[in-house]
């Protein structure tokens, strides 16, 4: 049995470092947190051992800097990296640079990530390992002419996609031939700016489609296995706001089917540690891979909910080098839980950040809530430079009716102060009869947003 890390550094900042500090704490291993001078007096650095400042608050210099990060944790002696999510955490580059300096990066390994970080790429291998995909491209696209031929062939609407893409950057929905033609530059360009790489390539559009994803552990030896699958089509311009486990449409022979199959096709890969394979559903049930995530996502917690396990200490686990503790016969999930992504943003303002100070946060009593922010009147600052997450309100009940009346229950109850949030957005989405049937797609907020 491989030893445990003595000494982990948390190369993020906010809630998901408060997270991983605290699963940190639990497995009594010591904690370096970096921060920017902007971050100097956020909260969540109390729950680390040490603090070392890396940076001013742009995060290019700062959460960004791979250099500053790996001298913090060359000169405090750290075994290891987590990169949580965002930032660094799907940089093959930086993961390359931890293993040189013979530091365990917590996720996937270089060449794994950098398979997957091209969506092209990844699209090849999961077909190769069976994996249906969106009908598109094989490849990238030399011009908007190879794009137009590729829209004839599978019928429009189409995607353009940015082969190194994220978050809805360097995507364009086209419904003829002239819009392929402009959103063909404008993708371009804006995934150049964005990924420093403008390459793209095609998908037919699924209409009314349901974005499930599953979720997966895999350790170094290549066991696999799945702990069942994420809801998340509540999204505004492709970024996820409401996740729940397990999706209401999605019956336990396919959760079963479908999870092993991705497990062991990530397994194929060579992957190791946590990871998320996203999935469109279809209006007919057919499900086909897009993306893999190679790195924790922001739900995770309603998956450790349903399945009773923690994904972050296993994380830390595998990239120590220890077995899974758990065989998939013994994952079961249990109940029902829904997760509720508190931005500081205003919703009545097409989602503007609203940084500032927050002089009241009460949150529910008897509900998780993932934060850094303390309790009561914390006068706590938002910066303006990084992510406008703040907090991540989490419930759980033995069925889908329950969880719905607890996070009802919990959204009136929270109550932020000072800045504007997602709070009441939730509360609006929570009500409606389209999400409390079960029956939503990834439109849903589209269609309330027009409604309200």
């Amino acid at each position: 049995m491989s030893a445990m890390f003595r000494r982990v550094l948390v190369a993020n900042r906010g809630e998901i470092a408060a997270r991983i500090l605290r699963a940190c704490r639990a497995m009594s291993i010591e904690t370096v947190a970096v921060h920017s001078t902007a971050d100097a007096d956020s909260p969540h650095l109390d729950l680390a051992d040490r603090r070392i400042c890396i940076g001013p608050p742009p995060a290019s210099r700062s959460y960004l800097d791979m250099d500053a990060i790996l001298q913090a944790a060359d000169q405090t002696e750290c075994q290891a990296i987590h990169p949580g999510y965002g930032f660094l955490s799907e940089n093959p580059l930086f993961a390359a640079r931890c293993e040189a300096q013979r530091l365990a990066f917590i996720g996937p390994p270089s060449g794994v990530m950098r398979l997957l970080g091209n969506k092209v790429q990844a699209r090849r291998a999961m077909k190769a390992a069976g994996v249906p995909t969106i009908p598109g491209s094989d490849g990238v696209l030399a011009d908007a002419g190879a794009a137009a031929e590729q829209a004839a062939a599978v019928g429009y609407p189409v995607f353009l996609k940015a082969a190194a893409g994220g978050g809805g950057r360097g995507m364009r929905r086209c419904t003829d031939e002239a819009a392929l033609r402009r959103g063909f530059q404008e993708a371009r360009l804006e995934a150049e700016k964005a990924f420093g790489d403008g390459t793209l390539y095609l998908e037919k559009a699924i209409e009314s489609g349901r974005h499930i994803e599953f979720q997966i552990l895999v350790d170094t030896w290549g066991h696999a296995v799945h702990l069942g699958e994420r809801e998340c089509s509540v999204q505004r311009r492709h970024q996820k706001l409401i996740e729940e486990s397990p999706s209401p449409v999605l019956d336990s022979a396919t959760r079963q089917r479908i999870g092993a199959q991705l497990a062991q096709a990530a397994a194929s890969l060579g992957y190791r540690g946590a990871g998320t394979l996203e999935l469109l559903r279809a209006r007919d049930g057919a499900l086909y891979f897009m993306e893999m995530n190679a790195r924790l996502q922001v739900e995770h917690p309603v998956t450790e909910e349903v399945t009773g396990l923690d994904i972050v200490a296993a994380q830390i686990r595998i990239a120590a080098g220890h077995p899974l503790e758990m065989t998939q016969e013994e994952i079961k999930m249990k109940g029902h839980a829904i997760e509720f992504r508190i931005n500081a943003e205003d919703p009545d303002a097409d989602f503007k950040p609203s940084p500032g100070v927050i002089t009241r946060f009460e949150p529910p009593p008897g509900a998780r809530v993932e934060t850094h922010v303390p309790a009561g009147e914390p006068h706590y600052r938002v910066p303006p430079h990084y992510d406008s997450l703040i907090a991540k309100l989490i419930v759980h009940g033995t069925s889908r009716a329950e969880a719905l009346r607890r996070g009802a229950a919990a959204l009136a109850a929270f109550r932020i102060e000072g800045i504007r949030t997602t709070l009441p957005l939730h509360r609006s989405v929570l009500d409606s009869p389209e999400f409390q049937s079960g029956g939503y797609d990834v439109t849903i907020l589209e269609r309330l947003l027009q409604v309200t």
